[in-house]
């Protein structure tokens, strides 16, 4: 049937009248994909946009590697007119070092800066500093290309995974690994000869591991198991090791577990590892008020695999620390086992400390930090395969479970002794409490019996030498003192002395000054290092707000969780210090 053209009209109407409905309806937000580029910026805009080059700034202009296509300026009279105002006379890195290495952009230039720009030199303090290494640990351009090109090779890390699934018994060199990572496309894959006691396939002393094959990218599993095999007939074959000149006693033995070097912290105060807060610089505050151990930041394996300068960074190590720990997180034995070979081989550190503590849901939700508790095969796997791979002690930081109720700690510990940790550390809540519950030291207590003749340190709601006192009558080997440290710095020296210290004002304030200098030290005194000193300042400053003077109290000591009421301070400094908002954080930054 044909319509005529009053009945298409009013189609034609009624359809329209069905499209506006359509768009005044709400629409369903669609899920955002893809990279956030519109998300906020660490760094200030004019950073970027008016970046000086690097060779400038070196003075060697004539060198630039990008020459006439480097996208930043070259012309110092151009940087300097929109460059932000100083923001003193003094620089501490000219001041301690006698040369400052950002030049004209340090935001401290007038202090260093000559004729027509020209960075000022002290010559004398430059000899004194030539040829000594103040921060350790950091990463090389050459390991961090080796590392995204996936062309390092774990030997060890190789040798351990394969022979995780296989049974003890000798044969069956045809089962695969659980392991997800040992038969990558481009990674190396190390052969053993006999099997231990412990069900892992390691070389008696005296022989060498096969050599080395590599998988090809066109290569399949199949092939690499054959590979493996072959190997393994070739290595009985010729049992005996022949060498020819000089050998060394690490070329033909493997370190055994009771010659390690041994972790004696025993009664010594351990600052805990404290994620964002407990950078390089705060250490070395915590160093200078009496820490004795202290342990680099939370750093995730996997970041550290694939060579990231940001998590390297937490694995830095100033001269000023003696026993300096690195942490790790992770969830599978593969990359944590690769990882921990890696910085036995690059990082200079006295042990290393597995995190079983961290509640938060990022990690936790991948199977790390606190899940490992629940996860006690891949626990396990960790444990043994990071100590079969490092030089140095290994320890562990657990919680006392998971859920609120149900304590897993005195089931663990006894396996982790077993698995071959030389230190254990316990924070007395669980990750469902987090810390709106006092920790429970009693149930520290029991686990201190159930872990010797392993050390086992404590931690939790220590902000008072009393408070450390009373924790070192629950048997524990030493304690680690985490929020405390943040609160109050000077903690370590009140543990150490067995007193009340009624620090002033003017005291703290030079707390912040130092952590300033170490902060340009350390991050850099251009405006990207000034930038991240004052994030990080600004970060500590909201716990040390939570300090009540000891003058200022009805009764001693202070409770970590006791939150008072507004009050006044002796002087205008200190009650600026006690204040809750960061308007009045910024006046004192």
């Amino acid at each position: 049937m044909k319509l005529d053209g009053g009945d298409q009209v009013r189609k034609q109407g009624s359809q329209e009248e069905v499209l506006k409905e359509e768009e005044k309806k709400p629409q369903e937000r669609k899920r955002a994909r893809g990279q956030n580029k519109s998300r906020p910026c660490m760094k200030p805009k004019h950073y970027e946009k008016d970046r000086l080059c690097q060779s400038v700034i070196q003075e060697c202009a004539e060198k630039c590697y990008f020459g006439s296509q480097c996208r930043f300026l070259h012309d110092v009279g151009e940087y300097m007119a929109v460059k932000p105002s100083d923001l003193g006379d003094s620089c501490i890195l000219f001041k301690t070092f006698g040369k400052c290495i950002y030049g004209v952009t340090c935001r401290f230039a007038r202090a260093h800066l000559g004729e027509d720009y020209r960075n000022i030199i002290n010559g004398d303090l430059v000899k004194q500093w030539e040829g000594k290494s103040l921060v350790r640990n950091s990463l090389s351009k050459e390991l961090q290309q080796r590392l995204r090109k996936k062309k390092v090779c774990f030997d060890k890390s190789s040798e351990y995974l394969s022979h995780l699934g296989k049974p003890s018994s000798a044969g069956n060199a045809g089962n695969k690994a659980t392991g997800n990572s040992t038969e990558e496309k481009g990674m190396t894959n190390c052969t053993a000869s006999k099997g231990n006691a412990e069900g892992l396939d390691v070389l008696p002393p005296g022989e060498e591991a096969p050599e080395c094959l590599t998988v090809s990218e066109k290569g399949e599993a199949s092939e690499s198991m054959v590979l493996q095999s072959s190997c393994l007939v070739n290595a009985s074959k010729d049992s005996t090791l022949k060498t020819i000149g000089p050998v060394t006693d690490e070329d033909v033995i493997k370190l055994r577990l009771c010659e390690k070097k041994r972790l004696d912290i025993q009664g010594k105060l351990y600052l805990a590892p404290l994620t964002t807060c407990g950078n390089l610089p705060f250490r070395r505050i915590c160093k200078r008020f009496g820490a004795d151990v202290t342990c680099g930041e939370m750093a995730v394996c996997t970041n550290l695999l694939q060579g990231q300068s940001s998590e390297w960074a937490l694995l830095k190590r100033h001269y000023t620390e003696d026993l300096f720990g690195v942490q790790l997180e992770g969830a599978f034995p593969d990359t944590m086992t690769r990882c921990a070979e890696l910085l036995n081989q690059t990082t200079e550190m006295d042990f290393v400390d597995i995190n079983v503590g961290c509640p938060i849901d990022l990690v936790y939700k991948k199977g790390g930090g606190c899940a490992l508790m629940n996860r006690s095969n891949k626990f396990e796997q960790i444990v043994r395969g990071m100590n079969s791979v490092l030089d140095v002690p290994l320890t562990v930081k657990i919680r006392t479970g998971v859920q609120e109720k149900v304590n897993l700690a005195h089931k663990v510990i006894p396996n982790i002794r077993k698995w071959g940790a030389s230190m254990v550390t316990l924070h007395g809540r669980s990750r469902e409490q987090r810390y709106t519950k006092v920790a429970d030291w009693e149930y520290i207590a029991e686990c201190a019996k159930l872990a010797s003749p392993m050390p086992l340190f404590g931690n939790g709601d220590i902000l008072s030498y009393e408070d450390a006192n009373r924790a070192m009558q629950t048997g524990v080997s030493g304690i680690m003192i985490a929020r405390g440290a943040l609160i109050k710095p000077w903690i370590f020296t009140e543990v150490k002395e067995q007193r009340h210290w009624d620090i002033s004002s003017n005291e703290r304030f030079d707390i912040l000054k130092d952590f300033t200098n170490y902060g340009l030290e350390h991050w850099g005194s251009d405006t990207q290092g000034v930038e991240k000193t004052r994030k990080f300042m600004l970060e500590w400053l909201s716990f040390l707000c939570r300090y009540i003077p000891a003058g200022l109290l009805e009764y001693l000591p202070q409770k970590i969780n006791e939150r008072p009421p507004y009050y006044m301070g002796r002087d205008y400094l200190e009650t600026l210090m006690a204040s809750q908002n960061v308007d009045d954080w910024i006046k004192i930054r």
